[in-house]
């Protein structure tokens, strides 16, 4: 069975979306899902009413954006997040969000096909939080391969 890596990261904006603080973050939204949706090894991301995921509020704390997507491997979506027009806008991130105190980022192995659920996500994060990286939930700094997934199972 081959498969894919599936990713959420989370954020807390600094201010309503709708806010002149929050302008170039939010108009830059369709261009950077754009840039995704064409890089190599793009499978599938997460949108709410829009062409985004920003109208979702899994978390009790409404200034709590979640953004995920499925990737064909962990280099394709390394590439896209460092090595495209998405960089610019991470390098600005300070901006526009406020520093995290816990995991923000989470990503973890999937059988190809298979779509995550927002709370799945959640719940992968709450791993990283609670047990550090692992194979079940890791981070680009703390990789696991699939392999070390499937031994992790198996013991």
């Amino acid at each position: 069975m081959p498969y894919h890596l599936a990713q959420i990261n989370i954020a807390c904006t600094v201010a309503p979306l709708d806010s002149p603080v929050m302008h170039d973050f939010v108009a830059n939204l369709d261009r950077i899902n754009a840039v995704a949706e064409s890089a190599a090894g793009f499978v599938w991301r997460l949108k709410g009413d829009g062409n985004d995921a920003t109208s979702l509020r899994p978390y009790e704390d409404e200034r709590i954006i979640v953004n995920m997507s499925v990737w064909a491997s962990i280099d394709d979506l390394f590439k896209y997040a460092y090595y495209s027009d998405h960089t610019e806008i991470f390098r600005r991130r300070a901006e526009w969000f406020v520093k995290m105190t816990t995991p923000a980022v989470a990503l973890w192995w999937i059988e190809a096909g298979h779509i995550p659920t927002v709370d799945e996500a959640k719940h992968k994060l709450e791993l990283i939080e609670e047990n550090g990286p692992t194979s079940l939930a890791f981070t680009f700094k703390q990789r696991f391969t699939v392999e070390e997934m499937m031994a992790a199972r198996v013991g």
